[in-house]
């Protein structure tokens, strides 16, 4: 177990933990991580996050990095997205678990159970994707993490819902309903293969900054849509029923995607 899973099975693993946790978000510690992640004082630990997490970075590029949050938002300029056109894509970098949204438009993850009306804050919208299915990219700290349109389409608005900045790793999300208390930003994908895909970014423990390029817009498959800040985090897809059909190999829990891959096609 590495050293960020350590720390975060000791916050929400035993009470000691979770009594450290409560103190962390109600003094509003994130703000002073953000502010030295974000400044030249965090440059030193640049090397020890390459190293350590085993990324691959171009040398000329490590060297215009002059903070932390340079590091981990940096781009990539040699992504490989699958362009057939009624292939579904992977959005991100990260690992993908799949879940059927029932007909009480409900999800549920070990023992947190969703309802899509909580996670989106708009009831009507919600009734849309039941018997659906969910898709669920959680992306460690050495991930990229950037990502992308999975379609060509139109884009509508941004919808920003102010929340905590819990762990999303799976002993948080067995311990406490995660993705309806996180930070988060969602958008409605009208797109061309896959129906209306409801796209939802969520942020992680301590710092959740999530920052989206367009609003009520149209896109093409592989552009960039946005981007995560300084910790690793979550993309969900909603899609509604009979519209996507995955590859086999991704019915399981947890299996590792890069973005741009091909995960299965359109019905």
């Amino acid at each position: 177990m590495n050293q960020n899973n350590k720390m975060v099975s000791f916050l929400y693993g035993n009470l000691l933990g979770r009594i450290l946790l409560k103190m962390i978000m109600k003094l509003h510690i994130d703000r002073i991580i953000v502010k030295f992640l974000c400044s030249s004082y965090s440059k030193p630990i640049i090397p020890y996050f390459i190293e350590h997490n085993n990324i691959d970075i171009p040398s000329e590029q490590k060297e215009t990095f002059k903070t932390f949050r340079d590091c981990f938002a940096r781009t990539n300029e040699y992504l490989s997205i699958d362009e057939t056109p009624e292939h579904l894509i992977s959005p991100c970098d990260g690992y993908l678990s799949v879940f059927p949204i029932d007909k009480s438009s409900t999800f549920s993850i070990k023992k947190s159970h969703y309802k899509l009306t909580d996670f989106l804050k708009d009831e009507e919208l919600s009734k849309k994707y039941i018997d659906g299915t969910c898709l669920i990219f959680r992306l460690c700290v050495s991930d990229y993490h950037h990502y992308c349109f999975i379609d060509d389409g139109y884009q509508g608005e941004n919808h920003y819902i102010e929340g905590q900045l819990h762990s999303v790793q799976p002993i948080a999300c067995e311990t406490i309903p995660v993705y309806v208390l996180n930070r988060r930003s969602w958008a409605l994908l009208s797109t061309h293969h896959f129906g209306n895909v409801i796209q939802c970014e969520i942020g992680a423990l301590v710092v959740g900054g999530i920052v989206n390029e367009i609003e009520n817009n149209h896109f093409k498959k592989g552009d960039e849509k946005g981007h995560f800040e300084l910790a690793g985090s979550t993309i969900v897809l909603l899609f509604e029923k009979n519209k996507i059909k995955l590859n086999p190999e991704y019915s399981q829990e947890e299996v590792k995607v890069k973005l741009g891959q091909w995960i299965g096609n359109s019905i």
